[in-house]
């Protein structure tokens, strides 16, 4: 496949890695010379210094066979003109943008993008993609990262294991044994940095990270098995009112259900917009880290803290205070990766890498096969992929035990007539059903060899 990234920027450059790393033929375009030599050095990709949007540039970059365009600058009028050259002057089949502005993503605007208008084809929202995934954390609180899969039926939990967890030293064959109705599978564990699929031998140790596909009927006795508490989250701050913040807040209020929220925004202007787009929301203007405000927000009752201003370490830095000062559970949003082995000598939670979900949503429409869902888990360092298994599909009429997945690939749910099943080897698997899978970044290729046979954009 050929691709086209313009955007050398952090979500251009993952995008990038993962494409290059499948063979795929990827030029990124990028008017910083800088980013695009840091693209062309650290990956096997062409690149081209120059403006997305100038027909000129895109030719160099190859748009005349291009098989799809992914428009990830920092401009939203940028990705908008770069779709509509590549539509109208190189007929790219595919094209693939990302908006911020709000504005351009309102519903009664979205005859703007139909072909004969501007044709893009999926609009990415990263700030709608970081408002879900901050909704899913606080959904599952005992849990550092978490994604829902299979209509909402099936999701995946991060869980760090303590040394009260009452599972430690065992081996999961045996977890499998003692639980036999528990439709969970433990698909990845990170230990002392190393995040690997386990065996059926291995065990589960103080420290580690897991990471479990659960069938979402079964996760709050999955948590008690894993020793997590499941306190529902009814009374949370909000740290930043802008557009994330207050995202969030407005689907807290949707939700009801006796849930209380305030929101804590440094800037005047925006507290002033938050506060009048809320309803039942009480917004307050002022600094999240000052002590005096936190203790005026409630923070000591509070059943979780939400920090999401654009400033990293604003945010880490109120997470660690609200905890501090009696808060239940922080949630800290962090760009930077670097900083997230941080999180826990500071007592913070769990985190949200805008950068992960964005990757996470483009990933989701660039498989191969008939793929529903994408979410890369860490440091790009592997997938969940959820995928209907087409009739072509090497899998497909096998039984699970007999097909030959890679060592770093594991099934993590199954669903069949519309049901979710654990994976057992005697299943066979059909064309149609949906599968689950847990899949380390060097063998995200395998699994789409075994998921269908021919490129299938759907």
């Amino acid at each position: 496949m050929k691709v086209i990234i313009c955007g050398a920027g952090q979500v251009g450059w993952q995008i990038a890695r993962h494409l290059s790393g499948e063979n795929n033929d990827v030029t990124v375009v990028d008017n910083n010379p800088e980013l695009v030599r840091r693209a062309t050095d650290t990956l096997d990709v062409q690149g081209i210094a120059g403006f997305a949007s100038y027909p000129d540039i895109l030719e160099r970059a190859g748009a005349n066979d291009a098989d799809m365009i992914i428009a990830a600058t920092h401009s939203d009028e940028v990705n908008m003109v770069t779709c509509q050259v590549a539509h109208s002057v190189f007929s790219i089949p595919r094209k693939i943008a990302r908006l911020r502005s709000q504005s351009y993503l309102t519903a009664i605007y979205s005859d703007l993008y139909r072909r004969d208008h501007l044709p893009i084809d999926v609009v990415i929202s990263p700030e709608r993609e970081v408002a879900e995934a901050a909704l899913q954390r606080l959904s599952a609180p005992a849990a550092f990262d978490t994604e829902m899969f299979l209509n909402g039926k099936a999701q995946l939990l991060g869980i760090m294991i303590d040394e009260d967890c009452p599972v430690v030293n065992t081996p999961l064959r045996q977890l499998t044994d003692l639980f036999s109705t528990l439709r969970t599978i433990v698909v990845g564990i990170r230990r002392e940095g190393r995040l690997f699929a386990p065996e059926p031998g291995d065990q589960i140790f103080p420290g580690d990270a897991c990471y479990l596909c659960v069938v979402t009927e079964d996760v709050p006795r999955t948590l008690e098995v894993f020793g997590k508490s499941t306190q529902t989250q009814e009374r949370v701050i909000i740290v930043g009112g802008g557009n994330v913040g207050l995202s969030v807040a407005q689907r807290l209020e949707e939700r009801g259900r006796g849930i209380r929220s305030k929101v804590i925004e440094k800037s005047r202007t925006i507290a002033e917009r938050a506060a009048d787009a809320l309803e039942r929301t009480i917004v307050l203007n002022g600094d999240g880290l000052d002590k005096a405000l936190l203790a005026e927000a409630g923070v000591s009752r509070a059943d979780a803290i939400l920090c999401v201003t654009d400033d990293d370490k604003t945010n880490m830095l109120t997470a660690v205070r609200a905890k501090a000062l009696g808060c239940h559970m922080s949630i800290a949003l962090i760009n930077d990766t670097s900083l997230t082995t941080m999180m826990k000598p500071l007592g913070i939670d769990a985190h949200i890498n805008p950068r992960q979900t964005t990757v996470s949503s483009i990933l989701r429409h660039i498989r191969h096969g008939r793929v529903r869902g994408v979410y890369s888990v860490g440091d790009a360092e592997a997938e969940v992929i959820e995928a209907e298994v087409l009739s072509t599909s090497p899998i497909a009429g096998r039984t699970l035990r007999d097909i030959d997945f890679p060592e770093g690939v594991l099934v993590g749910a199954i669903q069949q007539n519309g049901k979710v099943y654990k994976p057992d080897g005697k299943i066979k698997i059909e064309a149609g059903d949906v599968i689950l899978i847990f899949a380390l970044a060097d063998d995200v290729p395998e699994v789409e060899r075994l998921l269908q046979v021919s490129i299938d954009y759907f």
